[in-house]
């Protein structure tokens, strides 16, 4: 099974499926090899279209895993989307899907068809001047989690409790040409749970940071085992099909008021601390989903 990995080929986590993939053993040796998305390019002609990556077709893998997410220009964002559109349409196995990976990647999007579908999710603002932003300030209780619509791993989250920050945060973000993306803090105990979905499997540890009211384990959280129960299972595998995901980290909340707050459903998502506590192969976890994809696929 030969697997392209759009990745920084730094990055832990391909370092990490590459350790898998020469672990593996059988009938069906796994070989895998990073992609640059800056590299993604397409040839188009009367008999269709090839999408490459450094002049190697794309068409060629049995499947492309999509591990990274870099920002870009608006234009570069939407060609990188539509590429890879373009490759599934033609039938090569991208994960997550496309069309899924571009809602999930925006966090207003996200949260829209999460609340729509009868998730809990924290009260939202989403606008566009920053007197609108003061406004929504009021009306969220004047205690937000300032967020950008595009980013992960708890970067560039702000918690906002003063008029004053308030007013010097918006008018910066309008300055720039940000949207202003607002959720009303929800008081919680100090933790967050992370449900790992990857096909029909599960894990879940449970999150906390007592110096920081952020839980990414990337900026010094602290993650233990956890067991999701049906309840939280439920949501997470509900929450990945209202996406169309495949495989997804969905970040939830116990807050103080009772209820479970779906926060995020992260479509790249890390494994390193999940495979730490959990002690399990996640990598090794991924590969074997991907073959079976591809050996569903092959025998169709």
């Amino acid at each position: 099974m030969n697997i392209g990995v759009l990745t920084n080929p730094g990055s832990w986590y391909f370092q990490d499926l590459q350790r898998a993939a020469q672990q593996v053993s059988g009938s069906q040796p796994v070989s895998i090899q990073a992609l640059d998305f800056a590299q993604l390019s397409t040839r188009l002609k009367s008999s269709g279209e090839i999408v490459s990556c450094e002049s190697q077709s794309l068409h060629a893998f049995d499947a492309v895993l999509v591990r990274t997410m870099p920002l870009g220009s608006l234009e570069q964002m939407i060609f990188r989307m539509d590429a890879l559109a373009q490759l599934h349409h033609a039938g090569t196995l991208v994960v997550n899907p496309p069309r899924s990976l571009e809602i999930a990647i925006d966090k207003y999007l996200t949260t829209s068809k999460l609340a729509a579908q009868g998730f809990v999710v924290p009260e939202t603002c989403v606008c566009q001047t920053w007197k609108a932003a003061m406004a929504a300030f009021e009306t969220l209780g004047g205690d937000v989690v300032v967020k950008p619509i595009f980013g992960g791993e708890g970067r560039g989250l702000l918690r906002v409790q003063t008029e004053e920050l308030a007013e010097t945060t918006f008018k910066t973000l309008e300055r720039i040409g940000s949207i202003i993306y607002l959720q009303k803090f929800i008081p919680h105990e100090g933790h967050d749970i992370r449900a790992l979905v990857i096909g029909d499997k599960t894990w879940g540890v449970k999150r906390s940071n007592p110096s920081d009211w952020r839980t990414n384990v990337s900026r010094g959280g602290l993650a233990e085992p956890y067991s999701l129960g049906p309840e939280i299972e439920a949501i997470a595998r509900q929450a990945l099909n209202c996406l169309g995901l495949q495989m997804a980290g969905v970040d939830l909340l116990p807050g103080t008021d009772g209820k479970l707050y779906l926060l995020e459903v992260n479509a790249v998502p890390g494994w390193k601390a999940t495979a730490k506590a959990c002690e399990t192969d996640v990598a090794s976890e991924v590969l074997k989903y991907l073959s079976s994809l591809v050996n569903k696929r092959n025998s169709n």
